[in-house]
């Protein structure tokens, strides 16, 4: 079977998404995720490494999803999060495992590694992070 556009894009950033990575920049510290060619502060001049987060964070803002984009209609009600890492930078990611009223402002939480979608032409399931909450 030949790889599709969809294919190569998602295995081209698979360290991205399955490891949490991001970029710091060595000339002011800033990072970010997702990863960038250029920091927004220092322009040109930053020098951008390959950073690991650790995946852990709280949970800055979060909305129970009741009317879901097609696809993602058997899920429903599920949680959607806006979590900052402990290191900083601020993601969206789905919270799993827990009821809706578990969870709050301010819960930790950590990646877990799951199931995100199927390509249902090709068979690809891809895989990425969401998030449960912390023991």
């Amino acid at each position: 079977m030949p790889h599709t556009k969809s294919q190569a894009s998602y295995w081209r950033n698979i360290s991205q998404w399955h490891r949490l990575e991001g970029v710091e920049c060595k000339t002011c510290g800033e990072l970010y995720f997702p990863s960038r060619s250029l920091c927004l502060k220092c322009r040109r001049q930053g020098k951008l490494e390959v950073r690991r987060f650790s995946g852990k964070g709280t949970v800055y803002s979060y909305t129970v999803i009741h009317a879901p984009p097609q696809g993602f209609e058997l899920h429903k009600p599920y949680i959607m999060a806006i979590v900052e890492l402990d290191e900083g930078p601020r993601l969206t990611a789905q919270i799993v495992d827990c009821k809706n009223e578990e969870i709050k402002i301010g819960s930790r939480v950590e990646s877990v590694f799951r199931r995100i979608s199927e390509d249902r032409e090709g068979g690809i399931i891809q895989y990425g992070y969401k998030f449960k909450l912390a023991d």
